[in-house]
């Protein structure tokens, strides 16, 4: 009997705690939301994180959309090629760069780079007592390390993915024209035709939620830290593997907000 009933209650533990962590998330978000709304706001914070996530993370952003276009277009020519539908290859890269590559790549270059340094940054305030010198010293914790950086992530990744969804197409039509044998022109023309406003509006949109939770994984797993060096570590690693997850989860969520119909 134990054979069969262990399994469903490791089971039953593990989504139990699965529900507490969610709900732990969801009231720490909603705290640090709350001092949105309750002066003061810490300017300094929320810039130089704003500079932090958004003008510092541009050249891994950039990168990342400039070749993911290129490719895109790469293997679209050798698809395509099999049914003798190149010319839809423009359509094909702004619709994938601006609903979902120019988002989901800059979320997950951003949590790798901006999720890991707040939760190590955090973590380590937390381990060394810092947190509770600012508590001694009658200054909110989240409302000084939480609240500007859920912020500034939330404003500064629809930005870097304006930025992506330019280098991306960019990169399709670097790599027709150069490669392919596209002409400049027609390539533009049927860029354009293709783009359309609701397509770059959602995934801007996209890009806010994305700031937001990988800035709001970050600092949880940092604020929650325990343990010296090794808990600082497993708070880093848990911020990006956690944001990378809800990431793609939410990802699919809005994508069927919007496209299922």
């Amino acid at each position: 009997m134990n054979a069969v009933l262990d399994p469903i209650a490791a089971l039953g533990r593990a989504a139990l705690g699965l529900i507490k962590q969610a709900g732990a998330l969801a009231l720490f978000a909603l705290e640090a939301l709350s001092h949105l709304v309750r002066p003061p706001f810490y300017w300094r914070i929320f810039f130089s994180s704003l500079i932090e996530t958004g003008f510092f993370s541009l050249p891994v952003v950039a990168l990342t959309a400039l070749f993911s276009g290129a490719v895109i277009a790469l293997q679209s020519y050798v698809g395509f090629g099999q049914y003798h539908i190149q010319s839809a290859i423009a359509g094909i890269v702004v619709l994938a760069v601006t609903r979902e590559l120019g988002p989901v790549l800059a979320g997950l270059m951003v949590a790798g780079r901006v999720g890991a340094a707040m939760s190590a940054q955090i973590g380590t305030m937390r381990v060394t007592d810092q947190i509770d010198a600012l508590t001694t010293l009658s200054t909110d914790p989240m409302k000084y390390l939480v609240t500007p950086r859920l912020l500034a992530g939330t404003l500064a990744l629809p930005c870097l993915v304006l930025v992506a969804d330019i280098l991306g197409v960019m990169g399709g039509f670097t790599v027709s024209v150069a490669k392919l044998g596209f002409s400049p022109s027609t390539y533009i023309t049927a860029t354009l035709d293709s783009l359309k406003t609701m397509d770059v509006v959602v995934g801007l949109v996209k890009a806010a939620v994305f700031g937001f939770l990988i800035a709001l994984l970050g600092c949880y797993n940092g604020y929650n830290s325990r343990g010296g060096a090794e808990g600082v570590g497993s708070a880093t690693t848990a911020a990006v593997v956690g944001a990378s997850i809800l990431l793609l989860l939410f990802d699919y969520l809005l994508t069927d907000l919007f496209f299922s119909q």
